[in-house]
């Protein structure tokens, strides 16, 4: 199982603040008011608003059925971790931090691993008192 995300934070313009109206019922303005009305030459200010700058972080994790994780982490196109080996505890609260909706499947694939390891485990168990059984029937 692979879980990417992507952290992109959206880009926010703050609104500048209105311009103010003119009344076009005012009589005509003074003439040290059309010096300020008229535009000023050269690059404008810039804008009151503010841009959120954004990263992009990358984690892949990584499940096999027997259990084992794997993450790494990619800023923008440079590696910053490969191959680190995680426990699948680790992985399920990470999870269940993040959203319900990544926590179940995850789960589900944790649980099965264990149901698997547990028959395993059954069956090494048998193999082990048999192996001893036979050792006995030798010695005796």
């Amino acid at each position: 199982m692979s879980l990417d995300t992507t952290t992109i934070p959206q880009e926010q313009e703050t609104p500048a603040a209105p311009a103010p109206v003119a009344d076009d019922s005012a009589a005509a303005p003074a003439p040290a008011e059309t010096d300020e009305a008229k535009p000023k030459r050269g690059r404008p200010k810039a804008s009151a608003a503010k841009k959120t700058r954004t990263v992009e972080l990358t984690l892949t994790v990584t499940g096999t059925a027997d259990g084992e994780w794997q993450a790494e982490l990619k800023h923008g196109s440079k590696w910053v971790a490969q191959g680190l080996k995680i426990p699948a505890s680790a992985v399920s609260r990470a999870a269940k931090e993040l959203h319900e909706d990544l926590s179940v499947p995850i789960d589900e694939v944790i649980n099965a691993a264990v149901e698997q390891q547990k028959a395993k485990v059954a069956a090494l168990e048998a193999e082990l008192e048999q192996a001893k059984q036979a050792l006995a029937e030798l010695d005796a």
